[in-house]
């Protein structure tokens, strides 16, 4: 008799979109374009929509409509007043052909063509709850793949100890970047067992659909129980570092944005209190929760102080 161990992030599936609803392949298919190259045979499977990771949901959640989760956003590069705005701002972003350079202490720093990872890193889907330090939240189906996976084939050397991450810089494409005087590129960073916890990932899509480009296209990290500026987005340099590398927030207002900005609901910002958060698009409030809902899952990386 098979016993399978609850590992305490599942939800019941009947408290997601119905699968009649969500999974009907043949609308995905079209909306991604794939349609009619899966039809076809010797043609490679879509990667899109992902095998679903039954071990990575959220409990007693629904998920967030795509239409409002692609639709509501932060990326400062295009749009630093609004968020409903950086939808409308990013049809000249060029997404395809994409490379990321990996540098510092690894085994052989060189420029990587994300599709040649991707053939790799085989894709999965997981539902998180994503949470903004403005204090809205989603829930959210993310395709991608653990970024302990990357890591372990990159091959880092064992002084690395941390990671630093760097968004694209194209003002010609990115219309917020000149309207904020920010230090330009954005950049963050995670501590090593950071990136290779189970639940950081690295995401390449969305909704069983290629990740729009207003969501941090081609490929972004996500890192749950953090603020949402954590996952850093459209990542076009990773670093292996030995020391803590500077992050793009903590640079410009330090008092506001630690290194690691966990998910703390007895911490307030200055500006907005994290004691409830409200969830997109209905704002409904609803208590924060400690590490965004992941204590049990990562509070043991810490002492208690690192937010």
């Amino acid at each position: 008799m098979l016993i399978r161990k609850s590992e305490g992030w599942e939800i019941p599936e009947r408290e997601v979109t119905p699968e009649a609803v969500y999974w009907n392949r043949r609308q995905i298919l079209q909306s991604a374009g794939l349609l009619a190259a899966s039809s076809l045979v010797g043609q490679p499977k879509p990667l899109y929509p992902a095998v679903k990771n039954e071990e990575f949901t959220v409990p007693a959640a629904s998920l967030t409509p795509d239409w409002a989760a692609s639709g509501y956003n932060n990326f400062y590069e295009f749009d630093p007043n609004g968020k409903e705005t950086v939808k409308d701002l990013v049809d000249k972003f060029v997404i395809s052909p994409w490379q990321i350079q990996v540098s510092g202490l690894v085994k052989e720093p060189q420029m990587y063509d994300l599709d040649d990872l991707l053939k790799k890193l085989p894709l999965q889907e997981r539902v998180y709850r994503f949470r903004c330090v403005e204090r809205w939240a989603m829930v959210v189906p993310w395709t991608g793949f653990p970024l302990a996976s990357l890591i372990k084939l990159l091959e880092p050397k064992a002084s690395a100890k941390y990671l630093r991450f760097v968004t694209a810089s194209r003002p010609s494409e990115m219309p917020g970047m000149k309207k904020a005087p920010y230090p330009w590129p954005y950049f963050e960073g995670l501590r090593m067992d950071e990136a290779m916890h189970p639940l950081t990932m690295v995401v390449t899509g969305m909704y069983g659909k290629p990740l729009p480009k207003q969501n941090g296209a081609p490929v972004r990290i996500v890192t749950p129980w953090k603020y949402g500026y954590k996952s850093i987005k459209s990542i076009v340099n990773i670093e292996f570092r030995t020391s803590e590398p500077p992050t793009f927030w903590n640079k410009l207002i330090s008092s506001e944005y630690g290194f690691y900005s966990n998910v703390e609901p007895k911490k307030p910002h200055p500006r907005w209190s994290q004691a409830v958060e409200q969830m997109i698009p209905t704002m409904e409030r609803r208590p924060t929760m400690q590490y965004n809902g992941y204590e049990k899952f990562v509070a043991g990386m810490y002492n208690g102080k690192e937010f």
